[in-house]
């Protein structure tokens, strides 16, 4: 139970971690955010594939490969409804307005929420890892969430500052996030601590929502700036850190 407290901590903690270096640096450009949030998808997408899809595939026995295929459309589509309610991730990310009126500052929050429910997905998924008894994968899909974290952390501040939100609320919403995370791993961690019949799909699920999180909100933001080719690489780039951790830890 204390490696599950630890890293809930940890993943949440990264989205924090990024807030702070965006205080510092409130300003960069589009071309380093792209870079930097396609290296994260990669390593996201590693995680996803090498730690909840394989494992739920092999776990899932006699109907793992059916198990596993309806887990991963039943997370993407649980997002997709998400998205519905709330705008899509990539809708502010890197905006550099200096609007400061009323209904810049709701999208601004919108925002915010977008990221704190896709937070959630994220956080059940590190639980899920934990849940299924494999700590070396436990750990890939938590380091690379982590990872992952720190760069979405660092995209909300430039947003919230500029439609004239006071520095000290910026950092809670950015707590909020990290928090949303946290009470994911719990989450999903005790899910599939109940019942390990639901192990193969939640796995299959908690890889369904990372994957889609993937195609519908990172690589679109990081190829809508004229940056596809570099952010391509540093996705591929990402994608062989997290092999070479999961040969390295297997």
């Amino acid at each position: 139970m204390l490696p599950v407290f630890l890293t809930a901590i940890g993943v949440g903690g990264a989205t924090v971690f990024g807030a702070v270096i965006g205080f510092i640096f409130k300003k960069y450009s589009h071309k380093f955010s792209d870079i930097i949030l396609s290296f994260a998808a990669g390593v996201m997408l590693a995680a996803a594939v090498f730690g909840l899809i394989m494992p739920s595939v092999e776990k899932g026995g006699k109907y793992g490969l059916i198990v596993t295929i309806a887990g991963i459309f039943t997370g993407a589509v649980c997002l997709n409804l998400f998205d519905k309610l709330v705008p899509h991730l990539h809708k502010l990310i890197g905006e550099d307005t200096e609007v400061h009126h009323n209904s810049h500052l709701n999208k601004v929050m919108l925002f915010v929420i977008a990221i704190a429910i896709h937070n959630l997905p994220e956080g059940i998924a590190a639980g899920v890892g934990f849940g299924s008894g494999d700590m070396s994968h436990a750990f890939l899909i938590a380091g690379g969430i982590a990872l992952q974290n720190i760069p979405e952390g660092m995209v909300i501040i430039a947003p919230m500052l500029s439609a004239g939100v006071k520095p000290g609320k910026t950092f809670l919403c950015a707590l909020f996030t990290g928090l949303v995370e946290v009470i994911g791993t719990f989450i999903g961690y005790f899910a599939v601590s109940i019942s390990t019949a639901v192990l193969p799909f939640g796995l299959a699920f908690a890889g369904g929502t990372m994957l889609y999180v993937i195609s519908d909100e990172i690589i679109p933001e990081t190829h809508a700036h004229g940056n596809e080719r570099g952010a391509t690489y540093a996705l591929l780039a990402g994608f062989c850190v997290m092999l070479v951790s999961d040969i390295l830890l297997g």
